[in-house]
C-alpha cells in the first residue's frame, strides 16, 4: 500500500486536527500504527504529530472523520473508555466486522462514521 506524502504545515489549525486526531485515537483504543493507516501515513508521522507537527492533506480530512467517530462514540458512551475500547474492537453485525478493523479503509471510516452519527441521532 503506497502512503501518502502529505505537505505538513504547521499552521495553527494543522497542529490543532494533529493534536485532537491522537488524542481521539488514543481514546479509541488505537495502536499509533493503526492511526497511521486509517488516516494515509506513516507511524513516524503519527509520532511526529502527538510531538506537535501539523497535518494536511487526505490524512487531515481523514483525522477529521476519526475525530467525529470519536466524539459520536463518546456521546453514546458517556465517555466510558472501556465501552468505547469494547466497541471499537469487537465485531459489529450491523456494520459486519470489527470497527477498528473497518476503519483502516476510507470507505470502512466512512461506514463506521455514519453508523454512529445515525446511532447519535435517530429521527
Amino acid at each position: 500500500m503506497l502512503l501518502a506524502q502529505p505537505d505538513f504545515a504547521d499552521t495553527p489549525d494543522s497542529v490543532l486536527i494533529a493534536k485532537a486526531v491522537t488524542r481521539a485515537a488514543e481514546a479509541l483504543g488505537l495502536r499509533q500504527a493503526e492511526l497511521a493507516a486509517i488516516i494515509g501515513t506513516s507511524p513516524s508521522q503519527v509520532s511526529k504529530m502527538k510531538a506537535g507537527t501539523g497535518i494536511s492533506g487526505k490524512p487531515s480530512e481523514l483525522a477529521l472523520y476519526v475525530i467525529r467517530v470519536f466524539r459520536s462514540l463518546d456521546a453514546i458512551t458517556g465517555g466510558d473508555r472501556s465501552t468505547v475500547t469494547a466497541w471499537m474492537r469487537n465485531a459489529n453485525s450491523d456494520l459486519g466486522g470489527v470497527p477498528a478493523d473497518l476503519m483502516a479503509s476510507a470507505a470502512g471510516l466512512v461506514t463506521v462514521m455514519t453508523y454512529l452519527d445515525a446511532a447519535r441521532a435517530p429521527l
